[in-house]
């Protein structure tokens, strides 16, 4: 997949059973889960919406990458004079949980957002 944080990620058939193999950094390890295994899980419950909800929020800061991936960035979304605001916790290291665990929800870039400025509108699913 082209994402960041999320590589490397399997997924197959083994006889019948869905099988998934997770990166090895924490946080690429949540994100996946997030992003393909629980879906998974819910539609295999019987669940027939199974994507995460995402909402609008304006970003608090500028934002930059060349690498043509989906970002998944770890931030915090709150409400401010009536409007979702979200920036993001600091270190995205895929090994830096601390980020994680101070995260309400997670930033999506899109893979063709190569800036983005402070004001600008991204796509957040809550955690």
């Amino acid at each position: 997949m082209n994402i960041k944080p999320g590589k490397p990620l399997l997924f197959g058939k083994w006889r019948k059973v869905l099988v998934f193999g997770l990166p090895g950094n924490p946080v690429s390890t949540s994100v996946t889960f997030l992003q393909f295994v629980r879906p998974a899980l819910l539609k295999m419950c019987g669940w027939q919406d199974v994507q995460p909800m995402t909402f609008s929020a304006l970003l608090d800061h500028d934002f930059s990458k060349s690498d043509g991936k989906r970002h998944y960035l770890r931030g915090v979304a709150v409400q401010r004079k009536g409007e979702l605001r979200v920036s993001a916790t600091g270190s995205q290291s895929s090994g830096a949980m601390s980020s994680m665990v101070k995260a309400n929800c997670l930033m999506i870039i899109p893979e063709d957002a190569a800036t983005l400025h402070k004001g600008d509108r991204v796509e957040i699913e809550f955690l």
